[in-house]
């Protein structure tokens, strides 16, 4: 956590103010991980950082404003998923490896962060712009530099010029998205782990490359 830690009221909280205010969030991760978002109520988690109330609300305005502070740190370490994708190869071998890195890093991500994103995931549905906006800052970390990838292979000659960047970039977020939301469904459809993670790369590179990954 960087910068000035205030309170609702605008106070600079100290040091054991930030320790309350964090331990208050931490507690809050874990009983999102375990119970329904609309069930986590502001005297559970006080009770939980062994607190009261009335020191959660010199932090938070409600449970859904503690949820945000959560998520807008979860995006920013999101943001750093473009390192999978910036500036790597697509091209032969280097261009298979690319393809299972992102995979790897996005479906870690979203294991990492499961019960964070679901809340995301209802509140940017439901239609709320601050939710939509965090999810999007994630998303877009990788979009826009699948986005610059496409486009260097078209500028080499490797993928057709009607191929839309924009286009083929967000289907394939959106796709990896949905897969690492779901990942224990595919369970009950007889898929295993370690056979999701090769053919969701197979996928990806087909997406970005039009071919098959070299072996």
């Amino acid at each position: 956590m960087t910068g000035q830690v205030r309170t609702v009221d605008g106070r600079v909280a100290g040091r054991r103010g930030q320790a309350t205010r964090q331990k208050l969030l931490d507690c809050l991760s874990e009983m999102l991980s375990t119970s329904p978002y609309r069930d986590v109520k502001v005297i559970d988690v006080a009770r939980k950082a062994g607190t009261s109330p009335a020191t959660f609300y010199q932090y938070f305005p409600d449970v859904e404003g503690a949820v945000l502070e959560i998520a807008d740190e979860m995006a920013k370490e999101g943001a750093g998923l473009t390192e999978l994708v910036a500036g790597r190869s697509w091209v032969g071998k280097a261009g298979a490896q690319t393809a299972e890195d992102l995979v790897e890093g996005f479906l870690d991500f979203w294991r990492r962060h499961d019960a964070i994103l679901r809340v995301v995931d209802l509140g940017a549905a439901e239609g709320d712009k601050r939710f939509y906006k965090i999810r999007m800052k994630i998303l877009n970390s990788v979009t826009n530099s699948l986005a610059d990838a496409v486009k260097d292979l078209q500028s080499k000659g490797k993928v057709d010029k009607d191929v839309s960047p924009a286009a083929i970039a967000g289907a394939l977020v959106a796709m990896l998205a949905a897969v690492a939301s779901h990942q224990k469904g595919f369970t009950t459809w007889g898929v295993k782990q370690s056979e999701l993670k090769p053919n969701l790369a197979l996928l990806v590179h087909l997406g970005i490359t039009g071919k098959k990954p070299a072996k």
